[in-house]
């Protein structure tokens, strides 16, 4: 069972995701429900270039013409976390379990928490992960702009983390 702010935090992710597709598909034209299956997805190793330590990404939807955004399930093993990057249409960042961090380019790192939600606005420079010794996982809510989510950029070593 899920905990209250948990609950509501992916209602609102889930009601955000919708909105933005809402204008786009008139009621009742066409259209049928789709359910993608758990486990129909495959998981994805995250790649050495773009995380730090053991990171698992399962997809759970694409972006597509009507709905805007996609959405991953990522898991960070302690002390894993991604390099740095920005969003051309942001991203928000649902904590689901364990404890993990995040760190905006030239801030100082923040805890965050199962039920925590993390807005990254679009062009802001950060990074997320697992705190040192805790695993933690996140529902990435991420928009497309121009067929991109994401611009990496370099990835750099412990202590640079938590300097920048």
């Amino acid at each position: 069972m899920c905990p209250r702010p948990l609950k509501a935090a992916l209602y609102v992710a889930a009601l955000q995701s919708m909105a933005a597709s809402a204008a786009d598909t008139a009621p009742g034209a066409g259209a049928a429900q789709q359910i993608a299956r758990a486990g129909s997805q495959a998981s994805a190793v995250g790649p050495a270039e773009y995380f730090t330590g053991r990171v698992r990404v399962d997809p759970v939807w694409p972006a597509t013409e009507t709905i805007n955004t996609s959405g991953g399930m990522v898991t960070f093993e302690p002390g894993a976390r991604s390099a740095w990057h920005t969003h051309p249409a942001g991203q928000r960042l649902v904590v689901m379990s364990g404890v993990g961090m995040t760190q905006e380019w030239g801030k100082p790192a923040q805890e965050i928490r199962p039920g925590d939600v993390v807005w990254c606005p679009p062009g802001v420079k950060h990074w997320h992960g697992a705190a040192p010794n805790t695993a933690m996982s996140h529902l990435a809510v991420t928009g497309t702009l121009n067929g991109k989510n994401v611009e990496w950029m370099e990835k750099v070593s412990d202590e640079q983390y938590q300097q920048k």
